[in-house]
């Protein structure tokens, strides 16, 4: 059988490339791409048939290249740094806490008259790792008119027979090191605690609803001060189902949520940020009209007197009582609604979305990822050398163009944004002999004001490098323990996967964090409060 991927066209002498054999050429790379289009769509139909088998095997995706290339030719990049050559070299130990000091003397008698030159430090550096149970007696008193007295435990324990150490230990194991439940009370029993897996799930999932506060709080801030953020979803399992997670991050904060779906409704919901509400006015009006709506819907929505809703249910029961039911109709409506009601804050009309090209992220400004677009050309099959030439040409100018964009946004300048805006319409409206690549440099033509909206917004990253970082942890926690069975569990794996993804990029322990909150010492303030120092002008 012939590799696809590794069939090449021979080369045509110029006196044998007459117009029959360019159209047979064109017509075989048209096939060549089809048959790999039907390939990934075979592969993904297996992919589904092992994931009812529960025997679900991930592709693997080779890493973009195209920063590192663009890195290469763009010289001028002052945040590429190199070590000063005769640099002193820091040493590992000189910050670690010293909990016990021990002398040794030599194993040989020391001689008379020998001179003491001190000690040579050598630190080992070690963990305990041990049960420590405490018992509380807690005194009761009777006083003489008959009530009683007793001593009251400290926040951190009541409630529970688990100190706070232990507690944040098993939050610390499941959702940051992705310890499953059973290898965790398989290893806890070893340490010596006498603890169930009903406990160890009751921990990790009960009882959260300062942590779920936090969270919901992270995610308000973030948008109110962030002038940018990059969003992606993937797949995820509950209840044997699956489903999706959708993630919203900036350099400052990530935030995760789960869903059944991942249309448009469901993103417009998330950023409603807990406060979602329906609105009719003008603003929804025009995206109904722009989206081809009946105009006998549109008037029907006008005429009601009623333009405001702040549940679900209640706009939904409105959609039917005005006779709105088709599906179409009913979605459009509801975008819509939702789109202006995400406008009534102002914090979110400058607000710039940077995603993949997913449809349904394409709300309010609009960017689109570089890495994604130059990935569609760099999936392309050539069946010629011809071709493969033309394609690492139009391949090397756009990561020309990329280390442009990235010098740009270290120094916005009108020259060279005018230049920047003349390569791209260079690269993306030329006709090259390659029937399919011209096609795609349309079809990316077609997007430029989302490719170059970095050209008025030079804060905004060129891809969504970031998200698809943070959203890679709930791939992996698929492959070891595939998904969520409770309510609950779902929605403390994304709490806690949104606060520990913050605290990282706040550079604040996860550990101490846990420490701190169940403790109750609140020595480190509320996340959203970061988010915000982080994020004003200085």
């Amino acid at each position: 059988m012939v590799d696809m991927n590794k069939f090449k066209v021979p080369a045509v002498p110029k006196e044998e490339n007459t117009s029959l054999v360019k159209k047979l050429i064109n017509l075989i790379d048209s096939l060549m791409t089809k048959v790999r289009s039907l390939t990934d769509e075979v592969n993904q139909l297996k992919d589904a048939i092992n994931v009812l088998k529960e025997e679900k095997k991930r592709p693997k995706f080779k890493a973009s290249k195209m920063d590192d290339l663009a890195g290469k030719k763009d010289k001028r990049d002052p945040n590429t740094e190199e070590k000063r050559p005769g640099s002193k070299k820091k040493s590992k130990t000189e910050e670690i806490k010293i909990h016990a000091e021990k002398t040794i003397k030599p194993d040989q008698d020391i001689p008379k008259g020998s001179l003491f030159k001190g000690h040579h430090m050598y630190t080992v550096q070690g963990l305990k790792i041990e049960s420590y149970n405490t018992l509380y007696r807690l005194e009761r008193w009777q006083t003489p008119d008959g009530k009683w007295l007793k001593g009251v435990l400290p926040d951190s324990v009541a409630g529970t027979h688990f100190s706070f150490e232990l507690i944040a230990y098993i939050l610390y194991q499941h959702y940051q090191c992705q310890v499953t439940q059973p290898l965790l009370l398989e290893q806890l029993l070893e340490y010596g605690v006498q603890i169930s897996s009903g406990q160890i799930n009751r921990i990790l999932n009960e009882g959260k609803e300062s942590f779920h506060d936090e969270k919901e709080d992270i995610l308000h801030m973030g948008l109110r001060s962030s002038k940018y953020v990059t969003v992606d979803d993937t797949g995820t399992r509950h209840k044997g189902k699956n489903g999706y997670v959708t993630n919203i991050s900036s350099e400052h904060f990530a935030w995760f949520e789960s869903s059944n779906n991942k249309t448009r409704i469901n993103f417009l919901e998330l950023l409603n940020t807990g406060e979602t509400s329906y609105i009719i006015n003008e603003d929804s009006i025009s995206l109904m009209i722009n989206q081809k709506l009946g105009q006998t819907i549109i008037h029907q929505l006008i005429c009601h007197p009623k333009q405001q809703f702040k549940h679900k249910k209640e706009w939904e029961a409105h959609l039917k009582c005005l006779g709105i039911t088709k599906k179409r109709q009913c979605r459009i409506a509801t975008e819509s609604a939702l789109y202006s009601g995400i406008l009534q804050h102002d914090f979110m009309k400058n607000i710039v979305i940077v995603s993949d090209d997913a449809g349904q992220f394409n709300v309010l400004l609009h960017a689109l990822c570089w890495v994604h677009t130059e990935r569609l050309i760099h999936k392309l099959i050539s069946t010629n050398e011809s071709h493969r030439k033309t394609m690492e040409q139009v391949r090397d100018k756009i990561w020309t163009l990329y280390a442009d964009l990235k010098q740009y946004k270290i120094f916005p300048t009108n020259t060279l944004k005018e230049a920047i805006i003349s390569q791209f319409d260079t690269i993306f409206t030329q006709v090259t002999p390659f029937k399919i690549l011209n096609s795609l440099l349309s079809r990316i033509y077609n997007n430029k004001d989302e490719l170059l909206l970095v050209l008025q917004h030079p804060e905004i990253p060129l891809h969504t490098n970031a998200s698809e970082g943070d959203i890679r942890e709930y791939v992996k926690k698929m492959k070891i323990s595939g998904g969520t069975r409770s309510t609950l569990g779902q929605k403390s794996r994304d709490t806690f996967a949104s606060i520990k993804k913050t605290c990282r990029k706040l550079g604040i322990s996860f550990w101490n964090y846990l420490l701190d909150r169940l403790s109750f010492s609140h020595n480190i303030q509320p996340l959203h409060f970061y988010i915000q120092q982080r994020s004003a002008p200085s």
